[in-house]
Parts: structure tokens; C-alpha cells; sequence
């Protein structure tokens, strides 16, 4: 019961910022050109995300050197991935493997009919296959909740309102302040916006992003039965990230990963609202909790 209560925490917590997202965006548009911006806006919104549904899997793999695998060639990974996606309700999905030391994996594609689970050469060698099989539950989670869809969309919008942000910006340094009251009010307003803005929407992507991962531990736990497995193996990776990081991280992709590949410490510590990824201390505590609750 706990457990479901926490999980429709997360969806609801996403679909807020998700609607916060949107009014920024729309707010945006009509400060562009009032209700024919905010069409504009909305009909942008609709091309970047049909762009980013179809080919934002491709992108991804593509940019981490990501080589599909079969059967033949990886049989105990595809054996516990058929298992698990068995357990989780979903078609089995593409199996990847990226050319990396550094422990770490991303589920992507569009649906679940077009999931894919990637997994680093790192990860395969370092855990365990009762580690590896919670890591591989928590990424069939993400594509069972369609995690992969919302954080597209959510990244799509984002950058959408920083376009506006810029593009309100530059319109301003031209038209000016206004001489009566209403146009100087409008450009403070504006101005405002465009500062603003483009902030809060990377700071909620971000959230939405950390609120995702914790959904994802979640169904996972429950999709392989076993929530220690998966703080085992969280655990592991935590301890392995600055012996082993990541060669390839970027912040465009971040997200995707189980662990968050960008290299922290410093003032990067400092930052932590600006993180992808919830704190894994936080992570492995509440699965931890997770199993005391169902003894």
C-alpha cells in the first residue's frame, strides 16, 4: 500500500511540473505575439516533440557507440532481460552494449513495442546477476512508465521556452520600453520572462528528471522482486564512479543513465538542485525501506 502511494506520488509530482513546463511555454508565446505567439509556440512544441519521439532513441545510442546485440553473442543478458520484461508486462526489448569499463546503463525508445535496454561492458563485469537483474528491472521500469516519452517531451519544452527567452530578448533591445504606461509594463514583464524563464524550466526538467528515477527504483523493485538487489547494485555503482567515470558523458543524455554519469564533486556538489538524478543516498535508503516494509 505504501509502496503504490509512493508511486502515484511520482506520477502526480511529474504531471505538475509537466503543467508548469506548458504554462511557461505558453506565457512565453503570448508575450511573443500574444494569442497568434502562443499557437506558434504550441505548434513548435508539436514538431520538436514528433522529431524527438521518432528519432531521440537513435540519437542516443548512436552518441554513446552503442552495438546492438543477440542472443548468440550475450545469451545470459538476453535470457535475464526476457525474464524480467516477462515479469514486467512489456515486449522484450533491443539489447545494447557500449564499449565502456565505467558501470552504468539507459533504457530508451519511443513505447514499450520499441524499447531498448543499453548496458556498458563496465556493468556486465562489476555486479553480480542478482545486481545486474535489479539494474535491468529499474530500466524496464522506465520504459513500462514511459519514462523515456516524458523526459523527451519535458527536455523538448524546455528548450522551446529558451528559444522564446532569446528570441524575447533580442526583441526587446529593438522595439524599446514603450512611451505610456501599458508598454512599459509589458517590457518589464517580458524582460522578466525571458530572465527568468529559461531557469525555471531547466531547474524543472531536472526535477522531473529526479522524480522519474525514483518512480523507476520503485517499479523496479517490484518488477524483480528483490529492492535489495537494486541498492546492492547502486551502491556498487556509487563506489565505482570515481575509480571508473564515465569517458563519453555529456548533459544532453545524462538523464537516461541509472547513475549519473557526469562527474560530480566540488562546486558540482554545491549544485545539487541542478542534478538529473535524486541523491543516491536517498535512492538506496528508500529501498531499503522498501524491503523492511514487506517483511
Amino acid at each position: 500500500m505504501t509502496k503504490n502511494l509512493a508511486i502515484t506520488a511520482n506520477y502526480l509530482k511529474t504531471a505538475m511540473l509537466m503543467a508548469g513546463l506548458m504554462t511557461a511555454l505558453a506565457l512565453g508565446g503570448q508575450l511573443l505575439g500574444g494569442y497568434d505567439g502562443m499557437l506558434l509556440m504550441g505548434g513548435l512544441g508539436l514538431v520538436m516533440n514528433f522529431a524527438m519521439y521518432w528519432f531521440s532513441d537513435r540519437i542516443a545510442l548512436w552518441s554513446h557507440g552503442a552495438k546492438e546485440v543477440g542472443p548468440n553473442e550475450a545469451p545470459s543478458l538476453h535470457r535475464l532481460v526476457a525474464r524480467l520484461s516477462e515479469r514486467a508486462g512489456i515486449p522484450k526489448p533491443r539489447v545494447y552494449v557500449i564499449p565502456s569499463d565505467a558501470p552504468n546503463a539507459f533504457a530508451t525508445g519511443r513505447n514499450p513495442e520499441h524499447g531498448v535496454v543499453a548496458v556498458t561492458e563496465g556493468l556486465m563485469h562489476l555486479l553480480s546477476e542478482r545486481e545486474l537483474a535489479g539494474v535491468i528491472a529499474h530500466e524496464l521500469a522506465h520504459i513500462r512508465n514511459r519514462d523515456i516519452l516524458i523526459s523527451t517531451i519535458a527536455a523538448a519544452v524546455a528548450g522551446l521556452i529558451s528559444a522564446a527567452s532569446f528570441a524575447i530578448r533580442w526583441g526587446t533591445s529593438f522595439v524599446g520600453r514603450g512611451d505610456d504606461e501599458d508598454g512599459g509594463a509589458n517590457y518589464v514583464g517580458a524582460i522578466a520572462w525571458a530572465i527568468i524563464a529559461p531557469i525555471a524550466a531547466m531547474i524543472i526538467q531536472l526535477a522531473i528528471s529526479r522524480s522519474r528515477e525514483y518512480g523507476a527504483d520503485a517499479t523496479g523493485a517490484a518488477i524483480c522482486g528483490d529492492p535489495d538487489a537494486l541498492a546492492n547494485a547502486l551502491e556498487r555503482l556509487d563506489e565505482s564512479k570515481h575509480s571508473l567515470p564515465y569517458e563519453n558523458a555529456g548533459p544532453a543524455t545524462a538523464h537516461l543513465f541509472i547513475m549519473n554519469p557526469l562527474r560530480s564533486g566540488g562546486l558540482a556538489s554545491l549544485l545539487a538542485i541542478f542534478s538529473t538524478h535524486p541523491p543516491m543516498e536517498e535512492r538506496i535508503a528508500r529501498l531499503r525501506a522498501m524491503r523492511a516494509s514487506a517483511a
